[in-house]
């Protein structure tokens, strides 16, 4: 590992579990002085500018949809260096706006060309890893770590702690303990024995790390009662930790402890979709994942619809509008899919999930005939959906749906142009239209474009645009341009309705 990403993992994913020891870093030899100019030699031969590293092939270009699939050029990143990519993806919010994720999602599982400096250290492949766990998108993660083959000690270390949160840490251990090169730590050591059944050999364990003194007074404490919990019967609660890593989320489950997820990044959410927890545990994850598209609208749908709410409020009403409007959906019964729709919108736009609302029903609404009264919602939705340009075009779109809504889920811009015109449009509209009217990209990201650093420009575009209808009208305007000029319209498209649809109306 090089001195310039050594501290990188930490700090890109500050809550990784000490699974296995990071090899020790080498300091690099002393390099010889700076010889004069005159003792240069010359050549006509152009100096290397960018080198690699000789060694195992990188896997900065290991993806699961190839290029001709996605439409992603493959020589997306150019000439940009692989730490300037992996620091542009560190520094977006893990709660993207929908349109935002799911590009973000689509760019770190290509397979694409390396960067022109990649090499056996995977700076790129662990920065896109990094990026889907902040994502919570654990599951396309954990195939994109399959699919390279997690063999080093930081790859290992995003494998194991991914396969704890989704309930393969049998699988995790296992490997582990099969696998002579890794080093595990002591706490992964002691968990994966325990998990084993070998429980002599784990308590053994525990007695040499505490005798050696390298672990920290909490995880001895944690450890003893993981072990042996009757024995700290009636005793209080451990204190929750101020650093929870997946290896520590499991063990305090273990013992009977849980921990809140509330204030635990996405990717813990994940843990708390398995089967075997409560209901509204499950919903509330679903719901949190979901946000961002980490899970699929589908699944939350699937867990709103698992049994009946037995109590009202917060995820019960959501779960109940839900539930009462697809039954009415289902049966084709126009009165009821009237009735039940508000409802639906209203719950679900409060908790800030109108987005998996639309993905989950939109398109079904294109073909009802819905009266006037409750088309406003429908419109909503159905221009929020994947099939936002057909909405458009269909007889689902109220009257007083705004003109600007509509051209832009069309990709008209002549009317995008002539509603410009009138004046009428506020701060935000105006950017909009001026992203669909406007050639070009942003005059910040015209020379990384036209240097071929098409991904580092994506990145910054996405930077942009991040706070969603939050974001600096300017800065929205650049975003979208960006994007349209770099070939991801479908994207600017959505983003556009989605930050014109659900920005808080005054």
């Amino acid at each position: 590992m090089s001195p310039a990403y050594a501290d990188e993992p930490l700090s890109a994913i500050g809550w990784l579990s000490d699974v296995v020891e990071t090899p020790k870093i080498v300091a690099p030899p002393t390099l010889p002085q700076a010889k004069s100019v005159d003792d240069v030699a010359r050549s006509a031969t152009p100096a290397s500018v960018v080198t690699s590293t000789l060694g195992s092939p990188s896997r900065d270009a290991v993806g699961l949809v190839p290029s001709s699939v996605n439409g992603i050029p493959a020589q997306f990143w150019g000439t940009t260096s692989s730490l300037t990519l992996a620091s542009a993806m560190g520094d977006l919010r893990p709660d993207l706006p929908p349109p935002l994720a799911e590009l973000m999602r689509r760019l770190l599982l290509a397979e694409l060309a390396p960067p022109i400096d990649s090499n056996e250290e995977d700076v790129l492949f662990r920065a896109r890893v990094d990026e889907l766990l902040a994502l919570g998108a654990l599951e396309q993660a954990k195939a994109l770590l399959d699919r390279a083959d997690p063999g080093t000690a930081p790859l290992f270390q995003r494998w194991f702690d991914v396969s704890l949160l989704t309930g393969e840490e049998d699988l995790a251990c296992a490997r582990m303990l099969r696998q002579p090169d890794l080093s595990p730590t002591y706490p992964a050591r002691i968990f994966c024995m325990a998990r084993a059944g070998d429980w002599d050999g784990a308590a053994l364990t525990l007695n040499s790390a505490e005798a050696l003194n390298v672990m920290t007074p909490a995880e001895d404490a944690l450890m003893a009662r993981f072990l042996d919990p009757e024995l700290f019967e009636g005793e209080a609660p451990l204190p929750v930790p101020t650093r929870v890593t997946p290896l520590g989320f499991r063990m305090h489950e273990a013992i009977g402890e849980p921990l809140s997820i509330s204030t635990l990044p996405n990717a813990f959410a994940f843990a708390a979709l398995s089967e075997n927890g409560g209901w509204k545990p499950r919903i509330t994850a679903a719901e949190r994942l979901a946000r961002t598209g980490a899970i699929a609208s589908s699944r939350l749908l699937a867990i709103y619809t698992e049994r009946q709410p037995a109590a009202s409020g917060g995820v019960w009403d959501r779960a109940r509008a839900v539930q009462d409007f697809e039954t009415a959906l289902k049966a084709g019964n126009i009165d009821k899919v009237s009735s039940t729709l508000p409802e639906a919108v209203r719950a679900m736009r409060r908790a800030g999930l109108e987005p998996a609302l639309a993905n989950m029903f939109g398109e079904a609404l294109l073909d009802l005939a819905l009266p006037e009264s409750v088309r406003e919602d429908a419109s909503r939705l159905a221009l929020l959906s994947p099939a936002y340009e057909a909405a458009a075009n269909s007889d689902v779109i109220a009257a007083d749906t705004p003109v600007l809504w509509r051209s832009v889920a069309r990709g008209d811009v002549a009317a995008i142009s002539e509603v410009a015109a009138t004046g009428n449009l506020d701060a935000l509209e105006s950017a909009v239209a001026a992203a669909f009217t406007t050639p070009g990209p942003a005059e910040d990201l015209a020379p990384l474009i036209e240097s071929g650093s098409l991904g580092l420009a994506t990145l910054k575009a996405v930077k942009l645009m991040e706070d969603g209808a939050g974001a600096d009208p300017l800065a929205l305007e650049n975003g979208l341009r960006s994007l349209r000029y770099l070939g991801f319209a479908d994207i600017a498209r959505r983003m556009a309705l989605y930050t014109l649809i659900t920005r808080p109306r005054s």
